[in-house]
């Protein structure tokens, strides 16, 4: 039944280096080990039915988020840094990103327009909890990043468009500069 309304989502991972607790986004960028290409997959129709109340956590899906094809570290992207948004503290990097289903490109950004940046996002996960080395952390969404925005968007401008979600034996690839390509099969399991 995830296949309703199955979505990508096209975001950007950071791999958790060290043990902190209570860290300011001034230091938080000194516990990431890497970074990683993340396809942080959504079974909107789960997900709809979770937040009707809009309290959380709320049960999420279990079922796929892929993250790869390797871990690249923060010095391995020095040529790539840029500044940070005006009133933003923490590193960004000029990280182009796209998303392409079966071929055609769907979904494209640029990691350096990130709201929040991933020490600031740090910073909150760490408030009054444990970060652990290997804990992973996504971006959230490139802006136009997911067919949940897509569609939104298509819908808008005309009502006549046609809602795209993923099929079995969707090919969904995903590449950011500096971080490689990652690339998957959508395949359907059966259940009863």
């Amino acid at each position: 039944d995830h296949f309703q309304k199955l979505d990508f989502e096209l975001e950007v991972a950071v791999v958790i280096g060290k043990k902190g607790r209570n860290i300011t986004a001034a230091e938080a960028d000194d516990y990431i080990a890497g970074y990683m290409v993340m396809n942080d997959m959504s079974a909107r129709t789960l997900q709809m039915e979770e937040m009707l109340l809009n309290l959380g956590p709320a049960k999420g899906k279990d079922f796929s988020t892929v993250i790869g094809p390797w871990l690249v570290t923060p010095d391995e992207l020095e040529q790539y840094k840029t500044d940070a948004k005006p009133g933003h503290t923490g590193n960004a990097y000029d990280l182009k990103m796209t998303c392409k289903v079966n071929g055609v490109e769907v979904s494209a950004g640029n990691m350096a327009d990130m709201d929040w940046t991933f020490a600031e996002i740090i910073e909150r996960c760490a408030y009054g909890a444990d970060i652990l080395p290997g804990d992973v952390i996504g971006s959230g969404t490139v802006g136009t990043g997911c067919f949940l925005e897509l569609n939104g968007t298509g819908l808008l401008n005309d009502p006549n468009f046609k809602p795209q979600w993923l099929q079995d034996g969707d090919v969904v690839e995903m590449e950011v500069t500096g971080l490689g390509h990652l690339s998957n099969t959508i395949k359907k399991a059966d259940t009863d």
